[in-house]
């Protein structure tokens, strides 16, 4: 008996194709492999859409966004290493340590501020004093106003200007500019920025001093001092020393204000 030519029930039948045909396939069979690649790639779909994707603008993103990534890594880092060391040399992040002889905040640019950065932060902290002694100087000056007849009222309102000003600059932009370079965070330079334009403003306005908003001879400004010469020279020459150290802090000011908003630009 011969098995040779028995066919196998289990065996399944695979049709003929000549590969060197014409794209045609053998009658009544179809070829998968073109359609297993239509089905793969898209080629020959109806709904296929083209997406043109440009490398080299998506890998440039990647890259900016990857350096960024690793400096703001590297920032921290830096930023606890320093804590760190300050706590193993048992110094306390937030003691008040000045001023030496009476401390009432804590400042401590050499240790917590970047080296990069400290000359900017002295400059603003110059600017800070330089306002305490604008404000405290303007008190004097109208004292002497006061004692040659000038009233008591100006002298409550430069009290009134110097017992808020000097702790408010303090907390509304010196400590936030402190905060921002101890911590880079952008929140605190946008406060810095907004509240101390007003200081700029206030500067420029208080150098001028015109007899609006605040009374006239509560601020020794340039028109306050024209005004009370002509009566009292020793008063006129006070109010004059007040108009040079406002218009003084008004350009440390502009000079403090440029510099941290370059090194604002330079780290975004």
């Amino acid at each position: 008996m011969n098995r040779g030519n028995d066919i196998n029930p289990f065996e399944e039948e695979v049709p003929e194709v000549n590969p060197f045909a014409n794209g045609s396939t053998a009658p009544g069979s179809k070829s998968r492999i073109p359609k297993m690649f239509a089905n793969t790639l898209g080629f020959g779909q109806k709904h296929d859409a083209t997406v043109d994707i440009p490398l080299d603008s998506m890998n440039k993103k990647e890259k900016d966004l990857a350096n960024w990534e690793a400096e703001l890594k590297r920032k921290e880092k830096e930023i606890k290493n320093r804590e760190d060391a300050l706590s193993r040399a048992g110094v306390p992040v937030n003691d008040k340590n000045w001023p030496p002889f009476f401390p009432i905040i804590h400042h401590d640019i050499a240790n917590e501020i970047p080296a990069h950065s400290q000359r900017m932060q002295y400059l603003a902290f110059a600017s800070w004093l330089g306002i305490v002694l604008c404000l405290t100087f303007n008190i004097i000056a109208v004292v002497v106003c006061w004692i040659k007849g000038g009233g008591v009222k100006i002298f409550f309102l430069a009290v009134i200007y110097a017992l808020l000003g000097c702790p408010l600059s303090y907390v509304l932009w010196y400590r936030p500019l402190y905060n921002a370079m101890r911590t880079d965070s952008a929140l605190k330079f946008g406060w810095f920025f907004m509240f101390y334009m007003l200081h700029v403003g206030f500067c420029i306005f208080a150098a001028i001093a015109p007899p609006i908003v605040f009374h006239g001879k509560s601020l020794t400004g340039i028109l306050a001092a024209i005004d009370v010469f002509s009566d009292h020279v020793l008063v006129g020459v006070f109010y004059l020393i007040g108009f040079g150290l406002f218009c003084l802090e008004s350009l440390l000011s502009l000079t403090v204000l440029q510099k941290v908003y370059m090194h604002f630009r330079g780290h975004r």
